[in-house]
């Protein structure tokens, strides 16, 4: 059955390892990543990229792009959101520190910001305002 509104929202807002998708331009399949992203109901996705990844590239050319997160318990339940970009900044330690914080215990914060900022070079912040959204919850299997 597909979620409502509130549902996939708040689905969208736990912290999941995200498949973003993005074109990868005439003769190739989409580029498609493993990724954290933050979200809270009601606002824009945002992603953290390398300044010169092919993602980033990708994604500025394309102008969007789409995540989708799943889980397998206690239901099969996905969300996929899809939309324009509405922003692009440079990163920084609040940022990465703020994603850090989604993801991991908080005693391994510190030690994977500074493994980041010394081996992942310049970030941006990639905004994307959720436009279509597809979500199901299958129930158990």
């Amino acid at each position: 059955m597909a979620l409502t509104r509130a549902e996939r929202e708040t689905f969208l807002a736990e912290p999941h390892i995200a498949a973003l998708a993005v074109d990868a331009q005439a003769g190739r399949a989409p580029l498609t990543v493993p990724i954290w992203y933050q979200y809270e109901p009601g606002g824009e996705v945002w992603i953290l990229t390398g300044l010169d990844s092919r993602k980033n590239k990708l994604i500025g050319e394309a102008g969007r792009f789409s995540l989708m997160v799943d889980r397998l318990e206690p239901t099969v339940r996905y969300v996929s959101v899809e939309g324009p970009v509405v922003g692009t900044l440079t990163a920084t330690e609040a940022h990465l520190r703020e994603m850090s914080a989604r993801y991991l215990p908080a005693e391994k914060v510190d030690g994977y910001v500074a493994f980041s900022q010394a081996s992942h070079g310049d970030q941006v912040v990639v905004r994307m305002r959720p436009e279509r959204w597809v979500s199901s919850d299958l129930g158990s299997v």
